[in-house]
């Protein structure tokens, strides 16, 4: 089973590839993608990524949690899925 995991703190020069990369010395990568603003294109700083393995998530949040990826402090963790129903405040 994957594992989806949140990468926050991107460097905003982060490209997908580099953030398969990054994950890829702990297991296979399924996907990595940066998420872009869909007016600018440019990189929100943060992403996702795919693990193939749980096991293999779990000891990239181990490692990569608080440390430092071109010149800033990551947050990695679990994603949380959205809740579904799009319901807005106004």
């Amino acid at each position: 089973m994957a594992k989806r995991l949140f990468v926050g703190n991107l460097p905003f020069t982060t490209t997908d590839d580099q953030l398969r990369e990054l994950f890829a010395r702990f297991g296979p990568c399924d996907s990595a993608s940066v998420v872009t603003d869909r007016v600018s294109g440019r990189s929100r700083g943060f992403g996702f990524v795919e693990m193939s393995s749980d096991d293999d998530a779990t000891r990239a949040v181990a490692e990569l949690d608080g440390g430092e990826f071109d010149g800033r402090k990551l947050t990695v963790s679990a994603a949380h899925e959205r809740p579904s129903g799009g319901a807005r405040r106004g």
